[in-house]
């Protein structure tokens, strides 16, 4: 059966994600508008950097738990690479969706609204309850992902 556009992206989420790093989770994001890529994107350290893969987790080594504490963490995020990769290129998100395999975290959603994002299709939850509520006092169009 032939998948509609949000599953589609989100499995193109799903395959970036192949990518990441991050020895915690993988998150895949998509960037698209109508109808198309414009960028995408996995959670893993910078360019030119270690990886989590090679030198291990800061975060674990000192048990912060999920959704806390972003700054002590190596890697960018899924969304953050590919809202990045956009502005690398000089590629407009202005007015675009954005697909990722979580929800985005509060840092994440404050770069997604600055850049114009209009639209956020996500899986999974995050323990980040000031990301949902700051997205919708931004007008952000919610819509949580239902892949069965």
């Amino acid at each position: 059966m032939r998948p509609s556009w949000d599953e589609y992206f989100m499995n193109i989420a799903e395959i970036a994600k192949t990518r990441s790093t991050c020895l915690r989770r993988q998150i895949g994001a998509v960037i698209v508008k109508d109808k198309r890529i414009l960028s995408t994107g996995y959670n893993g350290a910078p360019s030119n950097t270690a990886h989590c893969l090679d030198i291990g987790c800061l975060r674990e080594k000192r048990n912060i738990p999920s959704g806390q504490r972003h700054e002590l963490c190596r890697a960018l995020h899924a969304e953050q690479n590919a809202m990045i990769q956009a502005a690398y290129h000089g590629v407009s998100i202005q007015g675009a969706t954005l697909y990722s395999t979580l929800q985005p975290c509060v840092l994440c959603a404050k770069m997604a609204i600055n850049a114009g994002i209009k639209k956020i299709v996500f899986k999974g939850n995050y323990p980040d309850e000031l990301s949902i509520g700051i997205l919708e006092e931004a007008g952000i169009k919610l819509i949580q992902f239902d892949d069965k």
